[in-house]
């Protein structure tokens, strides 16, 4: 039997976490007993045997690395101080990695990016172009020039981190997908993002601060007009989950 993949969330909410693991087994093309899920929003990071998985998948979250450690919750700086002992051991053994949105942020910190909202992006349908680097790479071989991903995001990594590789960007936000070594990935935007996912997030999030309340409406509109336009984007998980079954 092949190891599972483990699906590693941060989003409080039952109905956001529900809906945000669904997705990535749909567009990941994972079943049930492929995945194990934890919810480290919870209780932190639990100890962790990296020999026990095919691979790590770490969706997004409403934290934000940059926010001053001393108006972090509790909670935040114990899955913080947990992500940064876990990429002690992913990175030592190039071990397979797809952060998506939070995850980005996490990496991107732990490499020695600077974090901030400078490269914020509302919530929305948006176009991504994919380095000389990313079109040699396997996840993004063989793609359109230019992509269509779904995203939301307050926070993004200043600059390329330290030792990484660059692999799509765009105008407002530089730093859209990178790779650590050859197995470790993350994604400013979200792969494992569809319209059904984005709408439920839209309606929890609304006064979170990713966007104006009274805009949830026509935001909802915004993404309805975007099915069936970020199939490159989802194929980037699903190609994540073939690789490392």
């Amino acid at each position: 039997m092949s190891k599972p993949f483990l699906i590693m969330q941060l989003r409080p909410e039952d109905r956001t976490s529900d809906s945000e693991f669904e997705a990535i087994k749909n567009h990941g093309g994972l079943v049930d007993g492929e995945v194990h899920r934890v919810r480290v929003e919870q209780n932190g990071l639990p100890e962790l045997e990296l020999d026990d998985y095919a691979a790590i998948i770490v969706g997004g979250s409403p934290f934000d690395v940059s926010t001053p450690f001393d108006e972090k919750s509790g909670i935040q700086k114990k899955i913080e101080a947990g992500f940064d002992s876990l990429f002690d051991d992913i990175v030592s053994r190039d071990f397979p990695f797809l952060g998506c949105c939070s995850g980005n942020g996490l990496l991107g910190s732990y490499c020695g990016a600077t974090i901030s909202k400078k490269h914020g992006e509302p919530v929305g349908g948006t176009d991504i172009s994919i380095t000389e680097a990313g079109k040699q790479d396997k996840l993004l071989a063989g793609m359109p020039d230019s992509i269509r991903v779904l995203l939301g995001h307050k926070e993004a990594c200043d600059e390329v981190p330290d030792n990484c590789v660059l692999l799509a960007s765009n105008q407002a936000c530089p730093v859209q997908m990178f790779r650590l070594k050859e197995n470790i990935y993350a994604t400013q935007f979200h792969p494992e993002g569809d319209a059904d996912e984005f709408i439920v997030r839209i309606e929890v999030y609304k006064d979170y601060g990713y966007f104006l309340a009274h805009t949830a409406d026509e935001l909802i509109e915004s993404i309805e007009a975007e099915r069936g336009k970020v199939d490159h984007a989802q194929n980037i998980l699903k190609r994540f989950v073939d690789f490392y079954r």
